[in-house]
């Protein structure tokens, strides 16, 4: 993400004729700075927003509401449709990266979830528990999944057969 936001940053300052040196100086930093930023992964907001702030840009900073979760944290509180349609999206998409996947819902929900679509059809069964003990270690486990089974709001007989309609009619 740092690299899209230096980037978007970069165009506008060559847009109005700045070159690094020009631009660091404008920002408050040293060129050498801004020349390291562009190798790394992370960065302090102020860094940031001095650099936009020299090119006449902002950064807003939007916090979305995470819905409310059990007492321990595991699973959603509860499962409205619209959160179903939600999550029957975020799989269809087949997207395997755990960071995603931490921020679409509590650890252990998730897990079990990925646990639950390695066993589906068109699912890389291998991948998908992969990604389950990334998410939450342990979660494969069967005892631990028939924990999961036992507490989720997902039920797979609906989920499931959902997903794969989903699937079908993306393809």
């Amino acid at each position: 993400m740092l690299t899209d936001l230096l980037s978007a940053l970069t165009a506008h300052a060559r847009g109005q004729g700045l070159n690094d040196s020009q631009w660091a100086l404008a920002a408050g930093l040293r060129k050498e700075t801004l020349s390291r930023l562009r190798a790394r992964t992370t960065c302090d907001f102020a860094t940031l927003d001095g650099l936009a702030r020299a090119v006449g840009a902002r950064f807003e900073v939007a916090a979305a509401a995470l819905p409310a979760t059990t007492a321990d944290g595991h699973f959603p509180a509860a499962l409205q449709r619209e959160e179903e349609e939600r999550l029957l999206e975020f799989c269809a998409m087949r997207k395997i990266d755990p960071a995603t996947w931490r921020s679409a819902g509590p650890a252990f929900f998730m897990a079990g979830l990925a646990t639950m679509l390695a066993s589906a059809d068109g699912f890389d069964r291998r991948r998908y528990l992969a990604l389950a003990e990334a998410l939450h270690p342990g979660a494969t486990n069967p005892e631990v999944f028939d924990l999961w089974l036992a507490r989720s709001p997902v039920r797979p007989s609906r989920f499931l057969p959902s997903l794969a309609q989903r699937t079908r009619h993306a393809a």
